[in-house]
């Protein structure tokens, strides 16, 4: 049998289980510079996870063929190996695609999303499979749920009774020990473009999982017309009380003291500003797909012997071999922080990152010279010991040095210092026409066309609207330039208010965005903070602190937007404490002590302010019954975990503040759910119709 080995999405390699996934008890520690290490421990949803598609294998007895839905490889891969599938009856996997399929087991189990494109593809395989001479039985695992829809097309394709039909609930993945998710794909549009808001049922039952282990939610708080379909459908979901209602139904939770919902179209100006962290960068230019990157091979190690990925639907896995060379194409690479170094940069704004790198460099030198000044056996047997863990620094300080200066590389041309500084005038108000003249230049100069429309809708979004003979010239250009495959995509930024022309007609059926200088005022989003000692979250985009974040701040954190000053206890440059007279070899000032987590009280205090953004405000609490109402939840004189979910998608950035977040405060961490990682450009991707609009990564 082949080595041990971990899923990957399509056309990557599969490459050896990490001996310490980010949520195993061996990688984790109480010296991770960006995890409040919170109480809650995500490991248990893999474990389900496992045990819900072993279950579902073991259905069908025998050795069988597994076809997977492509869209479902990289989720599978943060929570089960190739190695567990062998074990569980799996001969050879083929990717769920259109075309003939090369069965050599009695039994074919198909695992997919359940969407009318893989029931037609399905059905197609069944019913060449059935004219042959060969006899199968047909198994269809949808996840995470079996669908009246589905069933009626394998009906109308008349292959219903062929096969037999069941569900895999697979719900929130730990993608780290701080951030789960449903790496759902196109959540935003379906909620907001199609009205399907099937997205949002999920999530509500992937939340009533974390309260079948914690307890419920003591409150439940958010912002937005999908965040209160989603916080009503999660109180429904609570069964009444019974004696067969599980006794963490019972109770309001211990651990966690909240669940702050936020609807990803409450802040859509977060996500169309470039990400300046150090993670939130490498999702914008190498496209990070389920924690996972694709990266030159001469960055990492040589691949293992033995390594394989999975087949086309006409070629099967080939066990043993390799289906390309590091020469043929990049490898994927999990990010995760297990890497101690990436943990260390990945929510530091780039401006620092070199610097961290060369400190780690000197770092990594001076132990390796430690071996030439080794005298005695007892201090050559020390350095051997600790050899193989300096060469696994040594590759990471190798694989994150590659990538910053691929980064920097393209973070120096010109076009991309042009759309930062549109950017930073825009969200300051300062000569909006200038900044969309600018825009037009990057249009003539064929600037990567993701690049354009996100500014286009940033200048939108601050100044409520463009003109209309502005508008229509830039839309003409637009399409001039890059196709008019793209008119689907205007016509729906148009319908979510992206897009919207000046002056706005009464008769109108497109709403006007909200005004953005008194939200820029009321909130606080902009203020000077220095990268290096951030004393606050603005520091992620270089003075901007994401709308989305502030939100989670006027509940978790009010000082924060009240008092700044009197947030303002670290993060900060400990030379600017120091008396004047200051001896420079003296030791520095003490810290101040971290202030204490205020009690979760609701909206209160702010109310004004969320009047100015879009959608619906929720703020119930849930009690031993599992009914809700207005009555406050009682203070928690211990640590808790604060849970904030993003329906529609997160960016890595806010994560990376909500992370900061939590170092500024004693006895809260947060633990952050999301529908899925996205970016402006993968929203605004998920608006095109076909490949003709594939952005891919910002370039």
């Amino acid at each position: 049998m082949a080595a041990t080995t971990t899923l990957q999405p399509p056309h990557s390699q599969l490459h050896p289980a990490h001996p310490a996934p980010p949520h195993s008890p061996t990688s984790e520690g109480t010296s991770r510079p960006d995890v409040a290490n919170p109480l809650v421990d995500v490991s248990m949803l893999k474990v389900l996870a496992q045990r819900g598609l072993v279950d579902a294998l073991n259905s069908v007895n025998g050795a069988k063929t597994l076809v997977l839905d492509p869209s479902l490889a990289g989720p599978l891969s943060l929570v089960t190996e190739v190695s567990l599938l062998k074990h569980h009856g799996v001969d050879k996997m083929f990717w769920l695609e259109p075309g003939p399929l090369n069965a050599a087991t009695t039994h074919v189990v198909y695992l997919c999303r359940p969407q009318i494109k893989w029931m037609k593809i399905v059905a197609d395989q069944i019913k060449r499979l059935t004219a042959g001479s060969t006899t199968h039985t047909y198994t269809l695992i949808l996840v995470p749920r079996r669908t009246s829809l589905c069933d009626r097309i394998l009906e109308e394709e008349g292959v219903l009774g062929e096969v037999n039909i069941s569900s895999y609930k697979l719900e929130l993945i730990a993608i780290e020990d701080d951030v789960v998710s449903l790496e759902l794909e196109n959540v935003w549009r379906e909620i907001n473009v199609d009205g399907d808001d099937t997205s949002i049922f999920y999530a509500a039952q992937a939340l009533v999982t974390i309260q079948h282990a914690y307890g419920l939610f003591p409150r439940i708080l958010g912002k937005g017309d999908g965040a209160k379909k989603l916080a009503d459908l999660l109180i429904r979901s609570i069964p009444p009380p019974s004696s067969r209602t599980p006794a963490t139904l019972s109770h309001t939770s211990e651990v966690i003291d909240s669940l702050i919902i936020i609807d990803r179209h409450v802040d859509m100006i977060t996500p169309m500003l470039t990400q300046l962290t150090y993670e939130g960068l490498i999702d914008e230019f190498f496209d990070i797909q389920n924690s996972h990157v694709k990266v030159d091979p001469a960055l990492l190690a040589p691949p293992p012997a033995g390594s394989a990925s999975p087949g086309t639907s006409a070629t099967p896995l080939p066990t043993g071999l390799p289906t390309s060379t590091p020469s043929q194409s990049k490898r994927s690479h999990h990010l995760h922080s297990a890497d101690h170094l990436f943990a260390q940069l990945r929510g530091s704004n780039f401006a620092i990152v070199g610097g961290k790198l060369h400190k780690e460099a000197r770092r990594l030198e001076v132990e390796y010279k430690r071996h030439h000044q080794a005298q005695t056996v007892s201090q050559l047997r020390d350095f051997v010991g600790k050899l193989g863990g300096l060469q696994n620094e040594h590759q990471a300080l190798r694989l994150h040095t590659g990538l910053s200066e691929e980064i920097s590389t393209r973070t120096r041309t010109e076009q991309f210092n042009k759309s930062l500084e549109i950017q930073q005038n825009l969200l300051q108000g300062y000569d909006t026409t200038s900044q969309i003249t600018g825009i037009e230049d990057l249009v003539a100069q064929q600037a990567p066309i993701q690049i354009v429309l996100r500014l286009l809708c940033l200048a939108n979004l601050v100044t409520g609207g463009i003109k209309v003979r502005v508008l229509e010239n830039l839309k003409r250009e637009i399409l001039q330039t890059y196709g008019y495959s793209y008119v689907p995509m205007l016509l729906s930024l148009s319908s979510l208010s992206l897009l919207t022309s000046l002056p706005i007609s009464k008769h109108s059926k497109i709403p006007s965005p909200p005004a953005f200088a008194p939200i820029r005022k009321s909130f606080r989003l902009l203020s000077d903070t220095l990268e290096a000692a951030p004393k606050d979250i603005s520091y992620v985009y270089s003075g901007y602190a994401p709308l989305s974040v502030r939100l989670v701040q006027c509940v978790a954190q009010k000082s924060a937007i009240l008092s700044p000053a009197a947030s303002d206890n670290n993060g900060r440059d400990d030379k600017d404490d120091a008396p004047p007279n200051a001896n420079a070899n003296s030791d520095p000032p003490s810290p101040l002590p971290l202030p204490l987590a205020h009690p979760i009280t609701g909206w209160k205090g702010f109310e004004d302010m969320l009047k100015l953004l879009p959608g619906e405000v929720v703020d119930r609490t849930q009690h031993s019954e599992g009914r809700a109402d207005t009555k406050p939840a009682p203070h928690q004189d211990r640590p808790m975990t604060t849970m904030v979910f993003f329906l529609g998608g997160c960016t890595f950035t806010e994560i990376a503040a909500l992370r900061w977040m939590g170092t500024q405060m004693q006895g809260r961490s947060f633990l952050v759910g999301t529908t899925g990682m996205v970016n402006g450009s993968s929203l605004l991707q998920s608006l095109g119709d076909g490949p003709s609009v594939a952005f891919g990564p910002m370039t």
